[in-house]
């Protein structure tokens, strides 16, 4: 088999498995369908993608593969949409979300005259020479800065996640924040390989063109089933967030000048960690920071500047200490030698073991076993 035909082999490979999975996405039973339905149309616009490099053993379309090579431009906006869908949980498609698909459609429009509209020989010998045509230069053009805007895009919605997720909940819901940074990250690496794989076709380089057509084919499709495989392997790690929550830094300045003496601040300090110790609320494992403004009555903006501006505390690394401290006391009296540590990480409001473990050891230096042998 030479290397064009494994590179035929290797597209309808990809093209099948995301076709396959964007058909489960679409039919399985979820509460989740917004999000399936963007990420499966962003598997199936990307199955339309590489259906290019052996779409010509079955349609022989000029307007057909033109469609195609436009359709890459619906990649990205449909990926941003995907992680807003994921982190926030009131995300809906609006109208306003239709800009998005201006370049697709700007696209199109530069092509009518000389493509779409063009009979015969016309069109012929413009998609000979079509990549080096004026048309394409500005696709491309648009294209990559289309991508690097979507990109940037993408790390901006993650740290904003990952900002108000710390600032709002404990046993913070990192893996998400992981697993969708990667997952941006591998697209990146992709693309740079497109970038790369678009240099070279100006070349006379064609089996490295043909390599790298290869390359970034194949890292597509693993990257697509590994992150759908960990979607459905771990759903309740999928934890989504209000996006009317803000990041404290937002509106710290403003209750900062409005509100509270030093002395009332202290007051509210002493006040909130007395209740963290005499009421233990740590103890539930989902507890989020509005709660814990109910409980102590303070307005919750103004609890979460008291622990994230004066406490110089994320509100999870906040609670994770009392629930550190009370693992400690447990482990330390006679009478519950007989707990196992799996056990005291439940008691104390730790859902999970790696995070107690991590939070355990960032307060004491020592493993939670190694502390009660010491």
């Amino acid at each position: 088999m030479d290397k064009l035909s494994f590179l035929e082999v290797i597209a309808a490979m990809a093209v099948f498995v995301s076709l396959l999975l964007a058909v489960f996405l679409l039919t399985v039973k979820t509460e989740r369908k917004l999000e399936n339905r963007l990420f499966a149309a962003f598997l199936i616009i990307n199955a339309i993608d590489i259906s290019g490099l052996f779409m010509h053993l079955f349609v022989d379309s000029y307007n057909l593969k033109t469609f195609k090579i436009s359709a890459y431009l619906l990649v990205m906006p449909l990926f941003y949409l995907y992680v807003n869908a994921v982190c926030y949980s009131d995300f809906t498609l609006k109208r306003k979300h239709l800009l998005h698909f201006i370049p697709f459609i700007v696209v199109n429009l530069i092509l009518v005259p000389r493509l779409y509209l063009a009979e015969g020989t016309a069109k012929e010998q413009f998609f000979t020479t079509m990549w080096n045509s004026p048309e394409m230069l500005v696709y491309q053009l648009i294209g990559e800065l289309q991508f690097f805007f979507y990109i940037v895009g993408v790390f901006l919605v993650l740290k904003k996640y990952r900002e108000i997720y710390l600032e709002n909940y404990t046993n913070p819901n990192t893996l998400l924040y992981i697993w969708l940074s990667q997952l941006t990250v591998v697209f990146l690496i992709i693309h740079l390989c497109i970038i790369l794989k678009n240099i070279v076709r100006y070349t006379q380089h064609r089996d490295l063109f043909i390599w790298l057509n290869i390359v970034a084919g194949t890292v597509f499709l693993l990257a697509a089933c590994w992150f759908i495989l960990k979607a459905l392997n771990y759903p309740e790690l999928f934890r989504r967030i209000d996006s009317t929550l803000q990041p404290t830094k937002d509106f710290a300045e403003t209750l900062e000048t409005e509100n509270k003496t030093d002395e009332t601040k202290s007051f509210q300090i002493e006040q909130l960690r007395s209740f963290m110790v005499e009421k233990e609320p740590f103890l539930n494992p989902s507890l989020t920071i509005q709660e814990l403004a109910d409980q102590v009555e303070i307005p919750v903006r103004e609890l979460s500047v008291l622990i994230n501006h004066h406490l110089n505390q994320h509100f999870f690394d906040f609670v994770n200490e009392y629930r550190v401290k009370k693992a400690m006391t447990i482990l330390k009296d006679p009478t519950k030698k007989e707990y196992t540590v799996l056990e005291i990480l439940y008691e104390v409001g730790f859902n999970s073991k790696s995070s107690f473990h991590t939070s355990f050891k960032k307060y004491t230096n020592q493993t939670p076993t190694a502390f009660r042998n010491s």
